[in-house]
């Protein structure tokens, strides 16, 4: 059945079809908590002058079967500027399923009409997640674009909660998690959940963006309330997620202070360890192992079926749920580019990079290599010697980036 087309500007009009975005998105299997309204809506909201939003809705009969909510905005490449697309919540949404429940035709006819109503050089949808063992309805798109990508963004370690969960986890790992129990014990602090409500949301974000902002996502500016427009955006999408119960967080208290938390969101028994921070005095604690182990504890008391990291580095990552995960989910990122003159050279670009790259880092691999080579014997004992002997300490888990919250 061909599928009738039509586009909002909002999604917090009067007139929005919530309750139909809400029958798709409980059809769509892997949806997510960054797919709900509450979610979105606070995502509009925290757009910027320059920003537009566009909802296309997809329409089969009465039911609705596609809801794509784009951002236009002009981005610059080698400082040429471009007209892109991006789903909106980028880029703080951690994972996005595609509201889609219709066939490929319809599919493609969606691209057609995104093209013809938003001419762009560039539509790219970051954090996908994909059904196991189902193709992409979004391959249709590669094959009428003028040059098509799908990349790898993370993988994401998950740990699914068992029976086993209720002994004491072996190897390496118990010997830090004793080890940071011995620590958070001496000092006097407490592990407190937390399923805050509307009312008291706001409070407890005050008290846990403190944390952040003294830490060292605080000091490079790459937390979740790194300023006032994420700040606003945070408020009011965990306020309304709250509202619903779907916010859990532990935190480490010292005389009534916190001192460390991880904040999580939980929908169809899967918890989203979205952000975490704590105190640079209280780095030595290893309070992150000991609030993830809570989670897990959390978990086993409330039927939890799993813990996600939500998301982190591709590369290199150091989560600690790393130490305890049984499988891993991958998040792709889409990239569209149109027949436009400014999507050809975009795409061209690209291709160019993509043959050129892998001279690059050959290159940089011999220079590095011949360096090493080359370098006095005194220098390379000092450099040895000053690396950090211990990685797993609760200051070196998580990178400047936005892969861990």
């Amino acid at each position: 059945m061909a599928a009738r087309f039509e586009w909002r500007t909002s999604l917090c009009a009067a007139d929005f079809p919530e309750t139909a975005y809400e029958a798709l998105r409980l059809r769509v299997t892997d949806h997510t908590p960054f797919n709900t309204l509450a979610w979105m809506r606070a995502s509009e909201q925290a757009l910027t002058t320059g920003q537009r939003l566009h909802v296309l809705l997809g329409w089969q009969g009465h039911e609705l079967v596609l809801c794509l909510p784009l951002v236009a905005s002009v981005e610059r490449f080698a400082r040429l500027p471009f007209r892109v697309l991006h789903h909106l919540g980028y880029p703080l949404a951690d994972r996005l399923a595609l509201l889609a429940k219709t066939d490929s035709e319809n599919i493609r006819k969606a691209l057609i009409e995104i093209r013809r109503q938003l001419p762009h050089a560039l539509l790219q949808l970051n954090e996908l997640s994909e059904p196991v063992g189902e193709e992409s309805v979004l391959t249709e798109w590669m094959a009428h674009s003028s040059t098509g990508e799908r990349r790898l963004s993370c993988r994401v370690p998950v740990h699914v909660i068992s029976d086993a969960d209720h002994q004491e986890v072996s190897g390496d790992p118990r010997y830090k998690l004793r080890r940071a129990r011995k620590r958070i014990a001496a000092c006097g602090a407490q592990v407190r959940r937390i399923t805050p409500d509307a009312s008291t949301m706001g409070p407890l974000l005050q008290a846990i963006s403190e944390v952040e902002a003294v830490s060292w996502k605080g000091d490079e500016g790459v937390g979740i309330f790194a300023d006032e427009r994420h700040r606003q955006w945070m408020d009011r999408a965990f306020t309304a997620l709250a509202e619903q119960g779907l916010v859990r967080v532990v935190v480490l208290e010292l005389d009534g202070r916190c001192i460390s938390y991880r904040l999580g969101l939980l929908e169809q028994g899967r918890l989203y360890d979205y952000n975490l921070a704590f105190l640079p005095q209280y780095a030595d604690l290893g309070s992150g192992r000991v609030l993830l182990d809570e989670w897990i504890r959390w978990g086993l008391d409330e039927h939890w079926r799993w813990i996600d990291a939500s998301r982190v580095s591709l590369e290199n990552s150091s989560h600690q749920l790393h130490e305890r995960m049984t499988g891993q989910l991958e998040h792709w990122r889409w990239s569209f580019y149109s027949w436009r003159p400014s999507g050809l050279a975009l795409g061209l670009a690209l291709r160019l990079w993509q043959r050129l790259k892998p001279l690059l880092q050959k290159w940089q691999a011999k220079r590095a290599a011949a360096t090493v080579a080359t370098a006095p014997a005194p220098v390379a004992a000092v450099v040895k010697a000053t690396k950090p002997t211990d990685t797993n300490r609760e200051g070196d888990h998580a990178s400047p980036s936005h892969s861990q919250r």
